[in-house]
């Protein structure tokens, strides 16, 4: 995919993708290609439903990634994050999908996703994926998100 700033739904009226597999996800060209630095994303009021009750799912997602040659579009990951609201899935798919989904589009050095999923059924599931181990020359904060206590 070559780079093409007139095709960006950035600046243009945008309509939310009927789903995930719909959406797309628009990336731009690295501005620093030549420095390590991590970008993080953190989406507290992440929705998806239950793929066997219909019922809602509530995360707060937190994904880190240290980029290669692009970046994620930020108008764009919020389009395709929001399309998951109608889209019945179990929290390890949804976050393994997500993670997935950026590396294939965004080729970054490391990328790590985790999704802190709010209890249903009196059990909250976190999942965490990553592409590998983080780089050791750069600093990584911790993702911010304690462990389970009435989450908030």
């Amino acid at each position: 995919m070559e780079f093409d700033p007139h095709g960006l739904q950035l600046g243009h009226p945008s309509r939310l993708p009927a789903s995930p597999a719909e959406a797309v996800l628009d990336r731009v060209p690295n501005p620093h290609p030549d420095t390590r630095y991590l970008a993080r994303f953190t989406v507290p009021e992440f929705t998806s439903l239950c793929p066997v009750t219909g019922q809602p799912d509530f995360a707060h997602l937190v994904i880190d990634y240290v980029p290669g040659p692009w970046l994620v579009e930020s108008k764009s990951l919020k389009l395709y994050l929001a399309a998951f609201r109608n889209h019945g899935a179990f929290h390890e798919d949804c976050t393994v999908a997500i993670g997935r989904r950026l590396v294939d589009l965004l080729a970054p050095q490391w990328l790590r996703i985790g999704g802190y999923w709010y209890p249903r059924g009196g059990i909250p599931i976190d999942v965490f994926w990553s592409t590998g181990k983080p780089p050791e020359d750069l600093w990584i904060p911790d993702q911010g998100v304690p462990p389970y206590r009435g989450r908030g």
